[in-house]
């Protein structure tokens, strides 16, 4: 049985792109794991931006059916829901400052420096997690 994408919009900046979330095991690449994305674009334009999320240390991109679009970074737990428009909203904003749209074409990008930009990790949970940072004095 396949999955269908949902294709949606939402509108920033006075422009409105279309989004989609994808999960996808990619054994034929020569990747042995999965990777989820999120692939925004502009309607009737030639631009695309898709941001992939890889498992690697630290993060973890659920792949099973209750939580298929979360990705999570340990260990302090933060997660973003990548069907959520909310959380698709924070990332496409943190692009475009970044300078990550192209003006044509498909630009594909690492999505966990956007992940950590709209979920930054506060430091007193920093302390909690880790200890208190070494101070000399």
């Amino acid at each position: 049985m396949g999955s269908r994408r949902r294709v949606r919009r939402m509108e920033a900046g006075g422009t409105v792109y279309g989004w989609c979330f994808g999960h996808r095991h990619d054994r034929v690449r020569g990747y042995p794991g999965c990777r989820s994305t999120v692939t925004l674009w502009r309607p009737r334009g030639a631009a695309c931006l898709r941001l992939v999320f890889h498992p690697s240390p630290g993060r973890v991109v659920a792949g099973s059916f209750f939580d298929e679009a979360t990705v999570v970074r340990l260990p302090d737990r933060e997660h973003l829901n990548l069907h959520e428009p909310g959380s698709v909203r924070a990332l496409l904003d943190e692009s475009l400052v970044r300078g990550l749209f192209p003006a044509a074409g498909t630009v594909e990008v690492d999505g966990w420096p956007l992940f950590d930009a709209v979920r930054p990790l506060d430091p007193s949970e920093s302390d909690q997690l880790f200890g208190p940072a070494d101070v000399e004095g």
